[in-house]
């Protein structure tokens, strides 16, 4: 598994682009420490020459401009990580700002098929691995590579012979460590990949930690976390030994650079060609240009490690939603009628759930979707906000396909209220209008009083700004119940899908709420999933399905007038458990 130098490109340009000015000047002080570096063994050949000449006088001196020298230095060094820094972490929050918007916006199937601990892996895990690449690569690569070619211009300025000898030993070096660079990338992105299995595994049985320990499967979830431990070991043992390759090759680089080093200095000094002070400019630079090899050696495995986050990345990034905007129409306005044409899906393309299925719904209608658990209620709910697209068939809404419309525009037309409300820790303005400030505080206040909640809101310390969530106020059931039919109410959906929607209210709260639902039901067309009977008495037509196909759709008083009609045996014998 190779990751083309293209992908690390098109990633450094993509991300520091942006930031050209920082990384401008990153780029002034990498130019000053290299010359820094250069200079210091220089002054040091002075030093030890006057040493060797006895003149006190200028050690005095040399000292002094070495001290200065360093300390420059070690400024320039501490200015430019700490501007390398942080133009990665800039780099990797605007990767990371792209991935979550790009996995917000992919359809249902991505994710079902990954859990939410594998999606933090993803975008935190995965990212965090690049933070060294957008921050170290331009000081791990980048001024490493230039300080071998200025030491090794030093030494050719000394002799010809040393530069030469310690130019090939680089080159060889360099390529040498460069055809080893993608050796572990392939187990690196299984390391990853197990890690991410393991974080989705934990995220998963932590969230449902009261069913857990209330069933007695403690023993059982344990026994699979070791399991998912002795799984990833093996991933992560093989990572890093595939990276001993790269320590191996560089220790007998080193070994071999040092070798030529002292082989030559001491052949030119029994020559009498260089002075003490040359010698140790020689063995110097040989030294400063082990680090830079030594760097690009250490950095070529962050590299690998890079390189497996980027492949997991890109697949991701690569992954194109398959619920796609149309081009966008006109609706009408006010009550939108429904309408599906022999619609058949399913989540496994051999499975089925909805089967040939047919009905229409006129604007202003209300509909009560009856079935047992499984016949397809709730697929036919995601149907109609587009969640999915059917296998088969065509969903009309007030007379256009739904793939003919924008994602945004049937998200304007259409609203779900289900038994699972997602609260975020936000403001209540912000729980209520789903972070949209265009709505008007008034109108939030008023459509908390019509659902019998101004009692609620007047307890609130902070008004609309109250925070809701861990740190902030919590909220019984029926209280975020409430807040969801509220969100309803100030989307001002044509379509809305109610599913069981009042089933976790306590008998006080539900009455409370069924004067804001037949208000809500005003001038719109509704489809009310039900799991009770009692919960479509206030639906114009009933729709029963089974095992994914319709077996009855008509009007419910002409329904429940028929004694042969499946809702009329159904609320004769009231037999409820038939629908659960």
């Amino acid at each position: 598994m190779r990751v083309n130098l293209r992908q690390y490109a098109d990633l450094l340009g993509k991300y520091l682009a942006p930031q050209w000015a920082r990384v401008l000047q990153l780029g002034i002080l990498i130019i000053l420490s290299l010359g820094l570096q250069l200079i210091k063994p220089q002054i040091l050949r002075s030093f030890i020459d006057a040493v060797s000449g006895a003149a006190e006088g200028n050690l005095l001196r040399i000292a002094l401009f070495f001290m200065a020298a360093a300390l420059a230095n070690s400024l320039v060094t501490a200015l430019s990580r700490y501007v390398s820094e942080d133009v990665g972490w800039t780099a990797t929050n605007m990767l990371r700002r792209d991935l979550m918007a790009h996995c917000l916006n992919l359809d249902m199937s991505f994710h079902k098929a990954y859990t939410p601990g594998e999606m933090i892996e993803r975008v935190d895990g995965d990212v965090n691995k690049l933070a060294g690449f957008f921050s170290q690569f331009i000081m791990g690569i980048a001024v490493n590579v230039l300080l071998m070619v200025g030491v090794l211009a030093m030494l050719f300025r000394e002799d010809w012979r040393v530069g030469v000898a310690l130019g090939i030993f680089s080159v060889v070096a360099v390529l040498a460590l460069t055809a080893l660079r993608d050796v572990a990338v392939p187990y690196w992105t299984a390391e990853r990949q197990q890690s991410g299995m393991f974080y989705g595994f934990l995220t998963e049985h932590l969230s449902g930690t009261v069913d857990i320990r209330s069933n007695g499967a403690v023993g059982y979830v344990m026994n699979r976390f070791y399991s998912r431990l002795r799984e990833w070991l093996p991933a992560v043992r093989k990572a890093y030994l595939a990276n001993v390759s790269m320590w191996a090759a560089s220790i007998m680089t080193f070994t071999v650079g040092n070798a030529i080093a002292f082989g030559f200095s001491a052949w030119l000094w029994y020559q009498g060609s260089i002075t003490m002070g040359t010698v140790y400019l020689i063995v110097h630079y040989t030294e400063l240009l082990r680090r830079p090899i030594n760097q690009i050696r250490t950095q070529l495995q962050e590299l690998q490690r890079a390189g497996a986050g980027i492949t997991r990345l890109n697949a991701m990034l690569g992954r194109s939603s398959l619920i796609q905007d149309g081009p966008g129409l006109t609706l009408p306005q006010g009550p939108l009628g429904v309408n599906f044409s022999r619609v058949t899906f399913g989540y496994e393309e051999d499975q089925p759930i909805l089967r040939d299925v047919s009905f229409s719904l006129a604007p202003g209608r209300v509909v009560g979707l009856l079935g047992r658990t499984g016949s397809g209620k709730t697929t036919l709910a995601r149907l109609l906000l587009r969640l999915y697209d059917p296998t088969s068939g065509e969903v009309i809404l007030g007379g256009a396909r739904l793939q003919d419309m924008t994602v945004r525009q049937l998200r304007q037309k259409v609203t779900m209220v289900t038994q699972d409300v997602q609260l975020f820790e936000a403001s209540v303005r912000d729980n209520l209008t789903f972070f949209d400030r265009g709505i008007a505080d008034t109108h939030i206040v008023s459509v908390l009083n019509d659902l019998g909640l101004g009692p609620w809101y007047a307890r609130l310390p902070g008004g609309l700004d109250t925070v809701i969530g861990q740190n902030g106020i919590g909220l019984s059931a029926g209280e975020a119940q409430l807040l969801a039919f509220a969100r309803c109410f100030l989307a001002d959906p044509a379509l809305v899908v109610m599913d069981e929607a009042s089933s976790r209210l306590d008998p006080a709260t539900e009455q409370l709420i069924e004067r804001a639902i037949d208000k809500l039901l005003v001038g719109r067309t509704a489809v009310i999933i039900a799991h009770r009977l009692d919960t479509v008495e206030r639906a114009d037509d009933i729709l029963i399905l089974e095992q994914g196909a319709v077996v009855e759709h008509g009007d419910r008083i002409e329904l429940s007038g028929n004694p042969a009609s499946r809702f009329s045996a159904l609320l004769s014998a009231g037999m409820k458990e038939l629908l659960v």
